[in-house]
C-alpha cells in the first residue's frame, strides 16, 4: 500500500496559505459549535452535542445521533464522545478530510500523482489520469498498514538512535571535564619542574657569581695591599731625600 496524507500537498503558496486559512477557521469554529449539535443549528435549534462525528466534521446531541447511527449514508461513520474530541491535539485536528481549493469531502485518489481528490479536483485537474480509484478502498486498515507499522518502527528506530547519540554526547561532556582535569594537572606539574629547574639553575648561577665574585675581591685586596707598601716605601724615600736635602752637605747628597 502506497503511503498517503489525508492533507493535499502542492507546492502552490496561495494554496497552502488557504490552506492554513481554512485550519485556522476550522479551529474557531470547532471552539464555537463543538458544545452544540450541528444538525440542530442548521434547524435553528440549540442543543448540547454529546458525540463528535469525524467523518462528517460535526457534533450530534443525543436524538442526531441515534438517527446518525441508523441512516445508511452514516450508520459506518466513527463517532467520539465530545469530551475525547476536545482533548485532541493540534497535530489530529490539523489533518483536514476536505478539499482546501474547492471546500469539499475527499473522496478519490489520485495514484499518479499520490494525493486525495474532491470531485472538482477530478473535473479540473485530473481528467487524463486513469489511476483514480475511491479513497474509501485506499484508507480501509490504514491504522494497520505495512506503512504505518514501518513509520512506527522508523520512529521507534530514531527515537532509540537519539537517545544513544543524547547518551554519547552526554559522555563526551563527562570525558572532556575528565580530560580537562588531566591537562590542568599535567600543566601544573610540567609548571613546578620548569620552577624547580628554573630555582636551582638561579642557585647555580648565584653560587659561581659569589665565587667569581670573592676570587675577583681577593685579587683586588692583594693589588691594593701590595700598592700600598710600594706607597709607603716611596713616601720613605722621599722623606729620606727631603732630610737628605736639608741636612746632607753636597759631598753626602753625591755619596749617597
Amino acid at each position: 500500500m502506497k503511503r498517503f496524507s489525508l492533507v493535499l500537498t502542492t507546492g502552490n503558496s496561495e494554496l497552502e496559505r488557504r490552506g492554513e486559512f481554512y485550519f485556522n477557521l476550522k479551529v474557531c469554529l470547532m471552539a464555537a459549535s463543538s458544545q452544540s449539535c450541528g444538525v440542530c443549528d442548521l434547524r435553528h435549534i440549540t442543543k448540547p452535542c454529546i458525540v463528535w462525528c469525524t467523518e462528517c466534521d460535526e457534533g450530534l446531541c443525543s436524538e442526531c445521533k441515534e438517527h446518525h447511527s441508523l441512516s445508511k449514508s452514516s450508520r459506518s461513520h466513527s463517532v467520539i464522545p465530545i469530551a475525547e474530541y476536545q482533548k485532541l491535539p493540534a497535530d489530529v485536528l490539523k489533518i483536514t478530510q476536505y478539499c482546501t481549493s474547492h471546500d469539499k469531502k475527499y473522496q478519490f485518489y489520485c495514484q499518479k500523482h499520490e494525493c486525495p481528490c474532491c470531485s472538482t479536483c477530478i473535473v479540473e485537474c485530473h481528467k487524463e489520469c486513469r489511476e483514480i480509484v475511491e479513497l474509501e478502498n485506499i484508507i480501509r486498515n490504514a491504522k494497520s498498514s505495512n506503512a504505518m507499522c514501518e513509520i512506527e518502527e522508523s520512529l521507534v528506530e530514531i527515537a532509540e538512535n537519539l537517545k544513544k547519540i543524547r547518551q554519547h554526547q552526554q559522555d563526551n561532556l563527562l570525558t572532556f571535564k575528565e580530560k580537562r582535569k588531566e591537562i590542568e594537572k599535567e600543566l601544573k606539574k610540567t609548571r613546578m619542574k620548569i620552577n624547580n629547574h628554573l630555582d636551582k639553575l638561579q642557585e647555580d648561577l648565584m653560587k659561581q657569581l659569589n665565587e667569581l665574585e670573592e676570587k675577583e675581591n681577593s685579587k683586588i685586596c692583594q693589588l691594593m695591599a701590595s700598592l700600598e707598601k710600594k706607597e709607603k716605601e716611596i713616601g720613605e724615600c722621599q722623606n729620606s731625600l727631603l732630610n737628605i736635602k736639608k741636612h746632607a752637605t753636597d759631598l753626602q747628597m753625591f755619596f749617597n
